[in-house]
């Protein structure tokens, strides 16, 4: 990268003052090639509380500033990309809108409400030539790699048989009547939007990318109703089995009910994987994950199962610094920007996960039935 371009920094606008964008604010303040100049709420104070708020804790130079209104933070001039965590529900509109106005998109997960309404915002990206990105932090974490290649490694884990991954969080007693999550106009996909989204990644990830052949999915608890029998409740306990070519399976478990877990196993041939933090890493300098292939040796009366662990670390930080995996999603995407070519494999990357929790859910709606990819 020329000298120029290397000391570029690409100038970020958000639409809306969700609580994510908090966490991103932090990520802004901290990033090599991204500048957050400013933020729109639908009111003006909405706007100005959030910044200072902020800013207070975690300064931007230069000050950032406050707009009312979506549309006037993308009629600016001086905004290269914009982040958009809004509600799924209102997603595609403001991504659409984004890319018209010629702005370059990261959007939060799920993408869509739908495979079509993915089929869409694909459309309108590959039309556009902007980069687009989700908001799956773990993706660019150093980790992630690490994991990749431990994954496919015939030393660690050989071919993949079976992927679990489980992600939860027990919401409080308010949960369910007035989180936005768990309402079906903004958020009807739930938990397997929310979590599932991360479950699916993760499962892909170590599948190589190849989509699965057909799925099954169940709605174990829903909201409002609380009954799976309810075809149009929004999940908020979800279950899926994946099936993939070659006998490979996956199973995803997702939920607003059972307390927090964030973890993934992958069976092989060789051997397995596990690691228990995999879409946000618990506090420190370093991540980490463990491989096992485990030997159980027979002699007479004589049988010893050794363990043969290894742990696997990662020099980067869970959060609050350049190396941690928010950061690096903001520089990753703006270093794309700054190069001058988008790349569509982000793209495509997002529309294979939003195709597999489509048919999940369509799945769950139709009680159980299989739905084939």
């Amino acid at each position: 990268m020329n000298t120029s371009k290397r000391n570029k920094k690409i100038r970020w606008g958000i639409l809306s003052a969700a609580m994510i964008a908090r966490k991103n604010w932090r990520a802004f303040s901290q990033s090599e090639c991204s500048q957050l100049v400013a933020v729109a709420a639908r009111e003006e104070s909405k706007a100005r509380q959030f910044v200072d708020e902020c800013n207070a804790q975690f300064p931007i130079v230069p000050s950032v500033e406050a707009i009312a209104g979506y549309s006037e933070l993308l009629a600016r001039t001086d905004i290269d990309a914009v982040y958009i965590p809004l509600p799924t529900g209102l997603r595609k509109e403001w991504i659409l809108k984004a890319l018209n106005a010629g702005k370059h998109v990261l959007s939060e997960k799920p993408v869509a409400i739908s495979m079509a309404d993915m089929d869409e915002i694909s459309h309108a990206v590959r039309a556009s030539g902007k980069q687009f990105m989700d908001g799956v932090m773990f993706a660019h974490s150093a980790r992630l790699s690490s994991i990749e290649k431990s994954i496919h490694s015939d030393e660690s884990v050989g071919n993949v048989r079976r992927v679990v991954s489980h992600f939860s969080f027990k919401g409080d007693d308010d949960f369910a009547t007035s989180n936005i999550r768990s309402q079906s106009e903004m958020e009807p996909l739930g938990c397997l939007g929310d979590l599932g989204w991360y479950n699916v990644r993760f499962i892909l990830s170590a599948m190589n990318w190849d989509l699965p052949t057909h799925v099954v999915g169940r709605t174990l608890v829903g909201y409002p109703s609380g009954s799976n029998s309810n075809a149009g409740s929004v999940p908020a306990e979800f279950s899926g089995e994946l099936f993939f070519d070659r006998g490979r399976t996956a199973s995803v478990y997702c939920s607003f009910l059972a307390e927090l877990q964030q973890w993934s196993h992958v069976s092989g041939d060789s051997g397995h994987l596990f690691v228990d933090d995999f879409v946000l890493p618990y506090y420190g300098n370093r991540t980490s994950f463990v491989t096992h292939s485990p030997v159980f040796h027979v002699r007479n009366g004589d049988c010893r199962m050794e363990d043969r662990r290894q742990t696997h670390t990662c020099n980067e930080y869970s959060e609050g610094h350049p190396t941690a995996q928010e950061v690096k999603l903001f520089d990753d995407f703006s270093r794309l920007v700054i190069a001058g070519t988008p790349d569509n494999g982000w793209l495509d990357y997002a529309e294979k996960t939003q195709r597999v929790v489509d048919a999940l859910k369509r799945s769950a709606d139709d009680g159980g039935t299989a739905v084939n990819l």
